[in-house]
C-alpha cells in the first residue's frame, strides 16, 4: 500500500520573528490526495511551531512523541528534540517511520530526522520535504538580498516558489508565527 507524503515546510527567523509555512498537498503515489492537509502544529500556546513532511500516520506519531518529550523536559525544546531523535533511532518501531520535522520557538530552529539528527541550520532557515532545495534556495536569496522583508514573507514567498517548481508542493499554504513572549 502506497503511503500519503510529500510536502514542502519552511521555518526562517527574521529580524527577531521565527515564521513556519507549508504547504497543503498530500501525495498518494503520482495523485494528489488532498491539496488542503495543514502540517504546521502550533504548541505550548503558540511558543513552539513544528511542521512536517513525510507519511501523514508517521508524522502524527512523531508529534505526539515531541510533545510527551516537551512535558517530560519542561517545555526545552532543544532538549526535547534530542531525546525524541535518540528514541526515534533506537526504538524498533519507531525507527521505521518515514517522516521529518522542524521544531522552532523564539530562539531555534531545528531539523529533526529518524537518522537521529537534530540540526541547527545555517542562516536560520530550515526546509524539508520534496521542495525543500527549492524554498531554501528562494529563501537564502530572499534573506541576502531582500532583506526589508519579513520572516513571514520570506517563508510564503519560498513556498510559492517551490510550488512553482515542485510538482510535490501545491499554493495552498499554512503560516504561522512562533508567539514571542
Amino acid at each position: 500500500m502506497e503511503k500519503i507524503k510529500s510536502t514542502t515546510v519552511v521555518a526562517i527567523r527574521h529580524n527577531g520573528q521565527t515564521v513556519i509555512g507549508a504547504d497543503g498537498q498530500a501525495t498518494l503515489g503520482n495523485t494528489v490526495a488532498k491539496s488542503s492537509v495543514k502540517k504546521i502544529r502550533v504548541l505550548q500556546n503558540g511558543k513552539i511551531v513544528t511542521g512536517f513532511a513525510g507519511s501523514t500516520a508517521d508524522a502524527f506519531t512523531l508529534l505526539e512523541r515531541f510533545e510527551e518529550k516537551l512535558g517530560a523536559f519542561g517545555n526545552n525544546m532543544k532538549r526535547a528534540a534530542v531525546e525524541l531523535a535518540k528514541e526515534w533511532r533506537m526504538d524498533r518501531m519507531l525507527s521505521k517511520l518515514e517522516a521529518m520535522m522542524v521544531v522552532a520557538d523564539k530562539e531555534d530552529i531545528l531539523i529533526i530526522s529518524g537518522t537521529g539528527d537534530v540540526i541547527e541550520p545555517d542562516m536560520e532557515i530550515a526546509t524539508i520535504g520534496s521542495g525543500s532545495m527549492y524554498a531554501q534556495s528562494a529563501a537564502r536569496a530572499l534573506k541576502k538580498f531582500a532583506p526589508q522583508l519579513s520572516a513571514e514573507e520570506m517563508v510564503r514567498e519560498s513556498l510559492q516558489i517551490a510550488a512553482d517548481i515542485c510538482i510535490y508542493t501545491n499554493h495552498n499554504l499554512v503560516v504561522e508565527k512562533v508567539r514571542e513572549d
